[in-house]
């Protein structure tokens, strides 16, 4: 035993001879490590710790053991016996194995019911990009590690499912031929699947149950987690793609009070989870039983320390935070000067990462869109919704689509945020499918066990005639005119757009809006694609390229947004759908389903044959309508770059030689000027 032992930092951390121990437990009245083979899990040594230093527990021990493994564990009372509570080290880095749900090793109070912790030294494994992703060429990916490669015929079947999986070239091509910029992971931090689907023989999926925050996942490892999701960002980084992680700090696997005790809950249940006022009872802001505290100093500490352990160690480029609304909660009302956002503001690790907030959580006053600090980016479910309803034929919802296709500005204001804090999803893990959002009218969860009741009711959804699968040509014809159409707006909107993994593949989930329990080929991506799945995936790349290659279509900087000093924008006139000037009346009303809107570049850096100047227009109605095109300089003329009522669309070429044309139903339409012929 040594006596060079420290308090800080938490968890095992090498000195120079001795292996360093600290667990921070104001309730504990003792505390022991406990070190284990880590092939066999055989118990080799246990010793009580013999320093503590305010409420943190620390020892030092001098043999060797590095390259094995530990629990801690605290001597209570049961019953007038006393016997060991064991429980996971809260700063656990690296694990042996997953965490899973076994009440029997619970109730027995075995220790092999706990993932122990890896004794090894973690060094600075960083390889970031070599250069920053342009806000404005930004667009995102939501992806499931195992999801993605589980099916593909080119990983090895040894691979699939895992972090070697996902960094096969083939996945990487196809994230870079679609025009992704920024894979957002799907947890990779440790988490256990909650007992009551355990016990129904489901799983949690998607991980978001965490129990250890600084752990990588080890069910999507071959051998090594630590290692392979190292190596995993590292190719990812080599490839040009931003890697940013999915994170859940508003509550843990331990659930409610009654839920297993893992950690938190050993060492410092009054301070790790918030109470209801005047109560014993935990706060419920998750809707898992349970919301971390993160006005306790020590939470805090917990939080920045695993966000830090991220981007230092696996070289993670961000973060999307869970139900965010949570982290400025102090501990009741929410606050964007809460202890998390000043902390995080002033980090120098933290500050310059790319961080993603889903703005609402489930308690009172939870939805906080546009409430956010100004270096967060925002999850912009209005745009999602509006979207989603503008091209079902909804009424009355032309005025406010218009406006969240430009940025969301009476949400995320000009002259204190960007027009690129607002990400603008169609879909997300949790809700349909997009191929499932204009095939099905209601959800059918079925097989989740829970008779239909879980996931979301309103998800303004369409199936044009037929629920789930048809082979009705005209049925299928508009089904993927509208996927069209919601790519196509969700890409050209000002802001970020931000992908559901699988949607370019036309995945299908079978009408289940909440596949979270589904480990299974209901999540698997399915890589074996017919004609229209081609047709759709070739027409998301297209689109994306159109973006990138674009210096205002989604970046429209304008001279009344004080947010920044300079602009690129000369105009923008909005016309009705026959190309008419736009009155403030026809934003009003519900019969009108469409407008165009033109958009011209400044020419002050460039010869005014090179400013970029479009027309977009959309077209929700059923019915076709013949747009007046506005006046063109003689020798200018516009050409059609995209139109969505093909399903083989022929961007180049298609110049109009006349000033009207027909905008098809149900379609939206792109034209750019072609200054090339101009005197």
């Amino acid at each position: 035993m040594s006596s060079l032992a420290n308090p800080y930092p938490f968890g095992c951390s090498f000195l120079t001879h001795d292996v360093n121990f600290a667990v921070y437990g104001p309730q504990l009245d003792n505390c022991t490590i406990f070190i284990f083979h880590p092939d066999t899990q055989e118990m080799l040594y246990e010793q009580p710790m013999r320093h503590r230093q305010g409420h943190v527990w620390f020892d030092a021990l001098s043999i060797d053991v590095e390259g094995f493994c530990y629990l801690y564990g605290t001597v209570i009372e049961v019953d007038g016996v006393e016997e060991v509570q064991y429980f996971s080290d809260p700063f656990s880095r690296e694990l042996i194995s997953a965490w899973h749900w076994d009440k029997v090793r619970y109730e027995k109070r075995s220790h092999l019911f706990y993932p122990k912790t890896k004794i090894v030294q973690q060094h600075l494994h960083r390889y970031p990009l070599a250069y920053k992703i342009a806000p404005d060429k930004r667009a995102v990916y939501e992806m499931h590690v195992k999801s993605i490669s589980m099916r593909h015929p080119e990983v090895p079947e040894k691979e699939q499912g895992t972090y070697v999986g996902a960094t096969h070239p083939a996945i990487i091509d196809h994230l870079k031929q679609l025009g992704i910029t920024t894979v957002q992971l799907m947890p990779v931090m440790a988490y256990m699947p909650e007992p009551f689907i355990t016990e129904k023989g489901l799983t949690n999926f998607w991980g978001y149950n965490p129990a250890s925050l600084l752990a990588p996942e080890p069910r999507y490892a071959m051998y090594d987690a630590h290692k392979e999701l190292q190596v995993m960002i590292k190719e990812y980084h080599k490839a040009g793609l931003e890697v940013i992680i999915d994170v859940v700090f508003n509550h843990t696997a331990e659930s409610g009070p009654d839920g297993p005790i893992l950690n938190l809950r050993a060492t410092c249940e009054d301070e790790a989870y918030t109470r209801v006022e005047g109560t014993e009872h935990y706060a419920n802001y998750s809707g898992c039983g349970n919301s971390l505290n993160l006005e306790s100093p020590y939470i805090l500490t917990l939080v920045l320390e695993a966000m830090r352990h991220w981007v230092q160690i696996y070289g993670v480029d961000g973060f999307r935070f869970d139900l965010a609304t949570g982290l400025g909660r102090e501990p009741h009302a929410y606050s964007s000067r809460a202890a998390f956002f000043k902390a995080v503001q002033q980090d120098l690790i933290l500050r310059n990462t790319y961080m993603i907030a889903e703005p609402w959580d489930l308690g009172d006053y939870g939805y906080q869109l546009g409430q956010f600090p100004v270096s967060f980016a925002e999850v912009n479910d209005q745009f999602r919704d509006v979207a989603r309803g503008f091209w079902r034929g909804d009424r009355g919802l032309t005025g406010t689509f218009a406006t969240r296709m430009f940025g969301s500005r009476d949400i995320f204001h000009k002259g204190y945020c960007s027009i690129h804090t607002s990400v603008n999803p169609i879909t997300y893990h949790d809700g349909f499918t997009l191929h499932d959002l204009v095939s099905y009218n209601e959800k059918h969860n079925d097989a989740n066990l829970e008779e239909n009741r879980d996931g979301h009711n309103h998800n303004l959804s369409y199936n044009y005639g037929v629920e789930g699968p048809t082979e009705d040509p005209v049925i299928l014809s508009v089904r993927e005119r509208q996927k069209r159409n919601m790519i196509a707006c969700m890409v050209f909107a000002q802001g970020t757009p931000h992908f559901l993994s699988g949607d370019e593949l036309s995945k299908t989930q079978h009408g289940n809006n909440n596949a979270y329990c589904q480990d299974n080929e209901m999540n698997y991506l399915d890589w074996d694609l017919v004609k229209s799945q081609q047709d759709f995936l070739s027409f998301c790349q297209y689109c994306l390229a159109l973006k990138r290659n674009s210096r205002i279509l989604t970046n429209a900087q304008l001279d009344d947004d004080d947010y920044r000093l300079d602009s690129n924008i000369e105009f923008v006139k909005w016309y009705k759908i026959d190309g008419s000037d736009k009155g403030d009346s026809d934003w009003e009303d519900p019969d009108v389903l469409g407008f165009a809107v033109e958009m011209c570049e400044k020419s002050q850096m460039t010869p005014p044959t090179d400013a970029e100047h479009w027309l977009l227009c959309v077209n929700a109605s059923t019915q076709d309508d013949v747009l007046v095109l506005p006046k063109l300089p003689h020798g200018a003329r516009w050409e059609v770059l995209l139109d969505t009522r093909m399903s083989e669309f022929r961007p180049k070429g298609n110049y109009i030689p006349k000033p009207e044309f027909v905008i098809s139903n149900r379609s939206v339409v792109l034209f750019k000027t072609d200054w090339s012929a101009i005197d």
